[in-house]
Order: structure tokens, then C-alpha cells, then sequence
């Protein structure tokens, strides 16, 4: 990509305590904005100060209803985002959360898609089953958000290279990816390989139960 992301600006800011099932727990400041390009309620979560001069450790984490809320086991979306918290709360940087269910197809399609896989089909090509595309985010809205938060330069907390390319021709310089853990288990194996064998996710798999 290489499209010049539009203007947007603050909406809101606000302070929010954050506690986790596990007792973990950190404040962090919301914001929102005005402008973004898909119109869509994304929301950064900003923990501590982003001081001048300094790289912020960057999480895109895409929202995921079924794993973020309801700590569904057929994906590793849950763990991911309660590493994330910490992992950013401790390094100080920006975790954003994008509206971008089912790797952007919507919460129904992906439960479509979910019934596709008990059939046998992997993640990316239940999505094509359907006429939909493998993986259809876009993260505009991300360049954007950094954008308005003074943040061009990142460090970036992610197993998927898309995320990096897709940064990079938006002008957010990514310094270096910085992986994050794995999170297998017997229910989740199968949509874990299909992201390294399909995407190229950068998942360390190696010795654990297939």
C-alpha cells in the first residue's frame, strides 16, 4: 500500500483502569478520533508517556469477540491481548484496538466461516468458501491513529509480516517486529498452522503436539 492516510484528530480522552480474570491489572488512557477512514470506532489504548524522541512498543490488536470477551479456545486472540496489555504497559507505547472482526469479514461471517471449519476447511480458505477475502484488513485507520498521536516511528508487536508491509507503505517506519508468544493448544493448533503456512506468521510451533 501506499496511499497517503487522510486528517484525523482526537475525539476523546479518557482514563481507564484495566483488570484482567488473572489479577493483573494497569490504568491506561483511551482515545478516540474523528476522521478515520472507515469510519469505524477504533480506540487507542496509550500506556504511560510517549516521550519525544523515544520508539514505542506498537500492538495492532484486531478485535475478535468470541477470544477477547468470551475466551473462546479455537483462536489465541485472548492470550494475545493480555500479553499485549503488559508487554506494552511495561515497555510504555500504544496498544490499538481496530474494529476488525474475523480479520475483517464481521462477527457473523466469521462464525459462517467457523462451521466451514468443522467441515474441515482451515481459517483462510473457510473465508473463501464464502466469497470473502482471506483476510481483508486494512490498516489505514492504524497509520492514521499513530499519526495523530505523534508516533511515526514504532516498534512492533506482532507474528505477522502483513502488519509491518502495511505500516510501512503508510509511512509508519517500523523499526523492528518484535514477536509475541505462543499461546497452543489443542483446540487452536490447526488455525496456528494455517497462519504460518498461509501468511507467513512468524509462530514457533516446533516440538509442540500437533
Amino acid at each position: 500500500m501506499t496511499s497517503t492516510p487522510a486528517e484525523a484528530a482526537v475525539r476523546t480522552k479518557v482514563s481507564i483502569p484495566l483488570r484482567f480474570a488473572d489479577g493483573f491489572s494497569v490504568t491506561a488512557e483511551a482515545v478516540t478520533f474523528r476522521g478515520l477512514a472507515d469510519g469505524g470506532e477504533h480506540v487507542a489504548m496509550v500506556f504511560g508517556e510517549l516521550a519525544v524522541g523515544e520508539i514505542p512498543l506498537v500492538r495492532l490488536h484486531s478485535e475478535c469477540l468470541t477470544g477477547d470477551v468470551f475466551g473462546s479456545a479455537r483462536c489465541d486472540c485472548g492470550q494475545q491481548l493480555r500479553e499485549a496489555v503488559e508487554r506494552v504497559s511495561v515497555a510504555g507505547g500504544v496498544l490499538l484496538y481496530l474494529r476488525q472482526e474475523g480479520r475483517g469479514i464481521g462477527l457473523y461471517n466469521k462464525l459462517d466461516a467457523y462451521a466451514l471449519q468443522d467441515e474441515g476447511l482451515d481459517t483462510y480458505a473457510a473465508n473463501a468458501a464464502l466469497g470473502l477475502p482471506e483476510d481483508g484488513r486494512d490498516y489505514t485507520v492504524a497509520a492514521q491513529m499513530l499519526g495523530v498521536l505523534g508516533i511515526g516511528t514504532i516498534d512492533l508487536l506482532s507474528n505477522n509480516p502483513d502488519k509491518a508491509r502495511q505500516l510501512s507503505g503508510l509511512g509508519v517506519a517500523v523499526r523492528r517486529r518484535v514477536p509475541t508468544g505462543v499461546f497452543a493448544t489443542e483446540s487452536n493448533m490447526r488455525y496456528l498452522r494455517a497462519k504460518i503456512d498461509r501468511t507467513g506468521h512468524t509462530i514457533a510451533l516446533t516440538g509442540l503436539a500437533s
